[in-house]
């Protein structure tokens, strides 16, 4: 496990969403919220904007669920996602002194928050332990065999157990490059991929 993350690590580009987001706990926050079905390239620049008018949950009360949909459009459900990011600001302001708390528990409980957002925040915001599992990292877990599940959370459950600590954090940004640039969810590039000879393809139909 641990010589494939390597291989595949080595060939990974510099993590967009910190250089992006920075180290700032609520902007990691709502930037996740914000790229849950959205590509990189409409999700970054939605998170500028909206950051340009309101940089704390005090900022993001003041503005009304549809300035911020506006604001953040044409991300994925920008209507939802405003509303929960108005909700969500109001909730840490008056739960949480205006602060997002650093564990997967409490970040459950706050609107539009699931577990890959949670792992997220506390990792990349808070430095702390934690395993953010997305579609490609559920895919490439289940196609390589560390794990056999069905469903991403259950994936995390699984990698917790398996998966060495020190690649809890790297392991999401590790294969969603790899997913997005060669193990795509179908036809993957098997013929470029570094670590081909160890992947037992397992759910494999067609490659190139």
């Amino acid at each position: 496990m641990s010589a494939i993350l390597e291989k595949l690590a080595a060939r990974s580009t510099i993590d967009r969403f910190v250089t992006a987001n920075g180290p700032d706990p609520f902007r990691i926050l709502i930037g996740c919220i914000l790229s849950l079905r959205t590509k990189d390239e409409v999700t970054y620049p939605a998170t500028e904007r909206l950051f340009a008018k309101a940089k704390d949950p005090a900022g993001m009360v003041k503005l009304r669920s549809e300035a911020i949909a506006r604001t953040i459009y044409p991300v994925g459900f920008y209507r939802t996602k405003a509303r929960q990011i108005r909700a969500l600001s109001t909730i840490l302001l008056s739960r949480h002194g205006g602060r997002v708390p650093d564990t997967i528990e409490e970040l459950l409980l706050l609107p539009g928050v699931g577990r890959k957002t949670a792992n997220l925040t506390v990792t990349l915001g808070f430095g702390k332990a934690g395993i953010c599992v997305d579609t490609h990292v559920h895919r490439i877990a289940n196609r390589l065999g560390w794990v056999a599940t069905k469903a991403p959370d259950d994936t995390e459950a699984a990698l917790r157990l398996r998966l060495p600590k020190r690649w809890w954090i790297p392991i999401n940004e590790t294969l969603v490059r790899h997913g997005q640039q060669v193990c795509k969810p179908i036809s993957p590039l098997c013929s470029a991929c570094p670590v081909e000879r160890s992947c037992p393809k397992i759910g494999v139909a067609r490659r190139r």
